[in-house]
């Protein structure tokens, strides 16, 4: 099991980018949350199998259509298996 904090820039509030979020994770079977942060970016923690994370990355950089992903960072650090799902968080 792994973990990764995700942060996504570029267009990707306002744009459905949370649900987009949500639905790849608990497809991947992930834990965690997602949410926007103040700076317009949003934040994912995902934790899961390392080929699930990559997978999702993945698909974090392309976004749902609305969106415009400009960069990705992703940090990787020890699951501490804390969530039962995945969830949106405000």
């Amino acid at each position: 099991m792994q973990r990764a904090r995700i942060i996504v820039h570029g267009l990707v509030q306002g744009v459905f980018y949370r649900a987009f979020t949500k639905k790849n994770a608990e497809e991947l079977g992930l834990k965690g949350f997602v949410r926007n942060m103040p700076d317009g970016s949003v934040e994912i923690i995902a934790e899961g199998e390392e080929k699930s994370i990559n997978s999702l990355v993945t698909r974090l950089r392309q976004g749902p259509s609305s969106a415009s992903v400009q960069k990705v960072d992703v940090n990787k650090e020890e699951a501490t298996n804390e969530f039962s799902g995945f969830e949106i968080r405000r």
